[in-house]
């Protein structure tokens, strides 16, 4: 019994790590930066399809809707590229709503004015899985280093995710452990 209560407890840390590794890295964006949620003008009927071109939209990310005298209305497929808003998945008048992105895929808003969404205050998301816990590009490893660049503190923190490094540290505790039952 004391050794599944530690089994379990430490699958309690380990998820609890990641979940706050994952959590960390999560993004809120304002829908159509300073502009906002609104109507576009006559000119400028792409607004939404070129602000989402510019972003890339993970599992965890928020969207915040920012608008007056409107609404933003989460709606499936059909109803995004017809404007009809018969089946509302989510909608909002508040005049400040934020939609959870909580699941891979697309995601469809448009404003609940047809005639707006006609005119392209409409938005579609594509996301994706859950951020990378380091966006920035792993290290060249060297085909012979020398003995002093094998600093375990500084190739570690520098080139390793700290998902793995916990993993790695879970795992040796976990056996270490085991060997003493």
């Amino acid at each position: 019994m004391g050794s599944t209560f530690f089994y379990t407890s430490l699958c309690f840390v380990a998820l609890t790590i990641t979940s706050f590794v994952v959590a960390a890295s999560a993004e809120e964006f304002k829908v159509g930066d300073a502009v906002g949620w609104r109507e576009p003008s006559i000119n400028e009927t792409d607004l939404y399809n070129h602000w989402a071109s510019n972003k890339k939209f993970h599992i965890g990310d928020t969207l915040r809707f920012e608008y007056r005298n409107d609404s933003v209305i989460k709606v499936g497929k059909w109803e995004f590229y017809h404007c009809n808003r018969t089946h509302l998945a989510t909608a909002g008048k508040d005049g400040n709503r934020t939609m959870n992105l909580n699941r891979a895929g697309t995601f469809y808003f448009v404003s609940g004015d047809p005639e707006h969404c006609k005119n392209g205050q409409r938005l579609a998301v594509e996301v994706f899985p859950l951020h990378p816990i380091s966006e920035s590009p792993p290290q060249p490893i060297s085909p012979s280093p020398s003995p002093s660049s094998l600093s375990i503190s500084a190739s570690v923190s520098s080139s390793i995710p700290l998902a793995f490094v916990s993993a790695l540290f879970i795992s040796v505790i976990v056996v270490a452990i085991a060997g003493l039952a």
